[in-house]
């Protein structure tokens, strides 16, 4: 930041795990941030005025200049649009709504307001999705396959709203996915999919889907939340060039059996400089292609129920 840059007072909005994990300690750092207030029903933050909504937010703290919407994705437009209305930046976790149509709106109010908006897809800031991009860019693709496996009960336990309608189950982290292949492989479309739904869930907790291009690259995606032991976060592309592997999430990048990127991640402080880099531009930053693409595999995918899960 500018020695002759004010910092950006920002609240932050649905004080839970991904907060106290990333979003605090990256505006800790950022000297073009000043976190000013919190709200949040539950959580709380020290040393900061907090409160219990962001509409009580916004009427006590007049002076913010933007906040971060951290709450499920069920719940951020009513938020999102206060925000703006009060002519706030708005900063959107991912993904950034529970519906394409109401980010769509958003971010054509936020041009009306002449305020940013910005949805955050924090796993394109991983440090080799641009090296993988690049590489790419630079040979032709014959075709390529993402793996995407975790376990749901070590990495949101005790979340139900995730098992709600709009809390995405299995693309909750697949979206992560989408946001890396929509940033490094060629434009494409969902042509069929799979959805495996608990009996005892409202959404899927495994999913298939398979993609092609407009050249018919063909493009497969194999998400499952259920993966124990070690976890899989992976794009292979099988290229003229060799195989490539972006694994760990876009963490580490092998390119014909050998690494040429990895490096800590850092996700979280580059979208918070991003962040600040827009709202200083007077500009906008929504992509909604990884949110268009979950849309399509509710509405293509075929439902298979399968057995209760219990987390």
């Amino acid at each position: 930041m500018s020695p002759n840059s004010t910092p950006i007072k920002i609240g932050i909005v649905g004080v839970g795990k991904i907060v106290r994990d990333q979003h605090l300690p990256a505006l800790a750092k950022d000297g073009n941030y000043r976190l000013t207030a919190a709200a949040s029903r539950h959580g709380k933050v020290d040393g900061i005025p907090n409160f219990p909504t962001i509409e009580a937010m916004l009427d006590a703290v007049p002076e913010l200049d933007a906040v971060s919407l951290c709450m499920p994705p069920q719940f951020r437009y009513d938020a999102a649009r206060a925000a703006l209305e009060a002519k706030k930046h708005v900063f959107l976790e991912k993904p950034p709504g529970a519906t394409v149509s109401e980010v769509e709106e958003l971010k054509a109010f936020a041009a009306r307001q002449r305020v940013t908006l910005f949805a955050s897809w924090h796993s394109r800031y991983a440090p080799a999705v641009e090296a993988a991009r690049r590489f790419l860019g630079s040979t032709t693709i014959r075709s390529a396959a993402i793996i995407w496996k975790e376990d749901v009960r070590r990495w949101h336990p005790n979340q139900d709203w995730i098992w709600q309608p709009g809390g995405f189950g299995v693309f909750d982290p697949g979206i992560n996915a989408l946001s890396i292949a929509t940033h490094i492989l060629p434009a494409m479309f969902i042509t069929s999919a799979v959805l495996d739904f608990p009996e005892n869930r409202h959404a899927p907790v495994a999913a298939r889907v398979a993609f092609r291009t407009s050249a018919g690259l063909p493009v497969t995606m194999d998400l499952d939340w259920l993966q124990t032991g070690p976890q899989s976060w992976d794009i292979v592309a099988d290229t003229e060039a060799g195989q490539m592997v972006l694994s760990g999430g876009g963490a580490k990048l092998a390119i014909g059996g050998e690494t040429v990127h990895d490096e800590p991640e850092a996700e979280y402080p580059m979208l918070y400089s991003r962040f600040a880099e827009i709202v200083r531009a007077g500009v906008s930053d929504v992509d909604l292609a990884p949110l268009q693409h979950v849309a399509d595999a509710f509405m293509l995918g075929k439902r298979n129920v399968v057995e209760a899960f219990f987390d």
